[in-house]
């Protein structure tokens, strides 16, 4: 049985269950005491091991971490209970989605309260809040820029996305089936993120109908590495985004990576795929609001 507890440098939102066996009420009794320890790195361990457990059982720890004050330890708190999608999440996610005062984890919050009231079959009401719904139109032209008020209003993107390669260039001796592998999930959760942002579209019938400037893109990992650290094993990968313009001109890079950790006690080989599967697609998505500033920077300069 695969029990780790895993850490995600960066903004580790997207969590999936890996070959997860049912969980045993005691793991989930020993993560939920963890979520009170002072350390940060603690919590965000624990936390994250409740998320990929998917059990019903984690829904209370979990909207008790709705409450912790680490944003990062809320953002990954939110998204596991949209995946439980548990009626009795609804409230807490609401609350989030509405005050909490880090963006991403309203956001995360706005998201899986839909989640779970679709699951249900409930109204989803978690919109944004009056204030912002109900802002007096801004006309602008066209490129006002990414993300102002006027193109909230409009409702209709920014920019066109296109990406043009992902690829695996990290040093070492991978094999190109893995390599292959790293860059797929390195461009399907890219692909995931973009799609779930209204500032921006990978539509070109949306591009032609707002008269869009586009942005390429070129992904790649520029390290991936298994290394010991203490008692853990970490799975560290790094990524490198570039971004050109619609006549191919080199405009900017953004880069960043993220880690899983998992005790050398229970590392086994047979899950090392997976394991850095799982740090390409933290990695992503942790680089992912860079990319977005990014971009919105380049639109106003």
């Amino acid at each position: 049985m695969l029990r780790r507890l895993a850490l995600a440098i960066g903004l580790a939102a997207t969590i999936d269950v890996i070959d997860a066996p049912p969980a045993r009420a005691d793991e989930v009794s020993e993560l939920s005491k963890t979520l009170n320890s002072s350390s940060d790195k603690a919590r965000l361990s624990a936390v994250t091991a409740l998320a990929r457990l998917a059990d019903k059982r984690t829904l209370k720890p979990l909207v008790t971490a709705m409450h912790d004050p680490n944003a990062q330890v809320r953002a990954i708190a939110a998204t596991a209970l949209g995946k439980l999608a548990h009626k009795a999440a609804i409230p807490t996610l609401k609350d989030a989605a509405a005050n909490d005062p880090d963006e991403s984890v309203r956001g995360k919050a706005q998201l899986a309260a839909s989640a779970c009231a679709k699951a249900n079959n409930l109204a989803d009401d978690a919109a944004p809040t009056p204030a912002v719904a109900a802002a007096a139109p801004v006309k602008a032209p066209r490129h006002a820029g990414f993300g102002h008020q006027a193109h909230a209003v409009e409702n209709h993107p920014d920019f066109m996305i296109v990406i043009n390669s992902s690829s695996d260039d990290s040093p070492g001796k991978l094999d190109k089936n893995a390599r292959k592998a790293h860059s797929e999930a390195l461009r399907a959760e890219l692909a995931k993120e973009l799609g779930l942002q209204t500032t921006v579209t990978m539509v070109a019938a949306d591009a032609a109908k707002w008269g869009l400037d586009t942005r390429h893109l070129d992904l790649s990992i520029v390290k991936m590495e298994v290394v010991p650290n203490g008692t853990m094993m970490e799975i560290e990968a790094q990524l490198r985004l570039a971004i050109s313009d619609d006549k191919g001109r080199m405009m900017s890079f953004v880069s960043g990576g993220a880690k899983v950790q998992i005790p050398k006690k229970t590392f086994d080989l047979k899950y090392l795929p997976a394991l850095r599967k799982e740090a390409v697609e933290n990695a992503a998505h942790g680089l992912f609001d860079k990319l977005l500033a990014q971009l919105r920077n380049r639109s106003q300069s």
